[in-house]
């Protein structure tokens, strides 16, 4: 079986969204159907197709940690417009190949591992590359400068609920509780991001969501992207992966 690699749900999933955007000309274009390992927040799949590979990812409504964490799967829209702005901003960034808003899912480009071997990895193995970290820095500054003040840009981003519900309310909030003596501090940080309205956010910036391209990095993953405090985006990527700690995935 060709698709043996996918349960049989998905594969008609994948093949069936491949057909409605017109990336497979038909069932028999689609070789081989592989989930990818790793995720927390979506399904993804590596899709061969005749001629070609691309990348299909899924939001899912219930991420897949230890506590009940559930998301607008809405956020899907979002992700495709930061990979699209980033672009722009000449970051390098999946190219998306198509948008089925309707399923919560995209088809966007396919990175070689060998080539684009994720940061995180390369990190833990020891193989540390300054140069590659003040890369990623400066893709960092390029979308915000580019993006600073700029009224539609933050009107395209206004996913407001979206980020309390994937960042400030599972990482302020819950601290917040967790830290009674420490509450109307934590509270006050939590407002102040929350209103702070400066430029395009990723929101999720990790080693693990950054690929080492032999071009430089290869931002992913910009599923709680928002118009709001640059900063953020410097402070997540310095907590050396602090949502798998918090939520004990390592």
């Amino acid at each position: 079986n060709k698709h043996l690699s996918a349960r049989p749900e998905e594969v008609d999933a994948i093949i069936s969204a491949l057909l409605e955007c017109g990336i497979a000309a038909s069932e028999a274009d689609v070789r081989r159907v592989e989930p990818i390992t790793g995720g927390v927040s979506c399904d993804v799949y590596r899709v061969d197709l005749t001629g070609q590979t691309v990348c299909v990812k899924r939001a899912l409504t219930r991420l897949r940690v230890a506590a009940v964490w559930e998301a607008p799967v809405e956020r899907s829209t979002y992700e495709v417009l930061w990979l699209r702005k980033a672009r722009e901003s000449g970051i390098l960034a999946p190219t998306v190949l198509a948008s089925l808003p309707d399923r919560n899912m995209f088809v966007m480009q396919w990175f070689d591992p060998p080539a684009h071997p994720v940061w995180k990895a390369e990190l833990l193995a020891g193989r540390i590359d300054v140069d590659f970290a003040a890369q990623v820095g400066a893709a960092l500054a390029a979308i915000h400068n580019s993006t600073s003040f700029d009224d539609v840009v933050a009107k395209d981003f206004d996913s407001d609920e979206l980020f309390r519900q994937l960042r400030i309310s599972p990482y302020l909030d819950a601290t917040a509780a967790a830290h009674p003596d420490l509450a109307d501090r934590i509270g006050d940080i939590a407002a102040a991001l929350a209103g702070t309205k400066v430029a395009l956010v990723h929101g999720d910036v990790s080693p693990k969501n950054i690929l080492h391209g032999p071009h430089g990095p290869v931002i992913l993953d910009a599923e709680c992207a928002w118009y709001g405090d640059p900063a953020f985006d410097a402070a997540f990527c310095l907590t050396q992966d602090g949502k798998d700690l918090w939520f004990g995935k390592s």
